[in-house]
């Protein structure tokens, strides 16, 4: 049985330059075909466009409001907004307010599956 606290994470920023705590990973657990990761992304701070060519994402909203760009479309986001990010698809969350969210990956995130134009 594997049970990481949230409080045992150490924060690390990613290359998109959001800071992420990693819940659930292939660092710290047996970890295979996901991960689960909380994010912060200050008040008036966008992370850098990007698109993950393998990982699909799944963002769900705890804490804060912004906007959200996936393939050209701009929508606002907000606490209990769970999102959808496909494959391949170019996205870039820009915090109105503090966001604190939650952000699974499959494959598990890794730099390495991270693109910038």
């Amino acid at each position: 049985m594997t049970i990481n606290p949230l409080s045992a994470q150490t924060p690390f920023t990613t290359k998109d330059g959001s800071t992420i705590r990693s819940i659930l990973d292939r660092t710290n657990a047996p970890v295979r075909n996901q991960s689960l990761a909380e994010a912060i992304v200050p008040v008036g701070q966008p992370t850098e466009r990007h698109y993950h060519q393998l990982s699909e994402e799944f963002y769900f909203i705890l804490e804060g409001q912004g906007t959200l760009e996936i393939g050209g479309e701009i929508r606002e986001v907000t606490s209990g907004d769970a999102i959808l990010i496909p494959p391949g698809a170019w996205h870039q969350i820009t915090a109105s307010q503090t966001l604190r969210f939650l952000c699974c990956c499959a494959p598990p995130y890794s730099h390495e599956d991270t693109y910038f134009a």
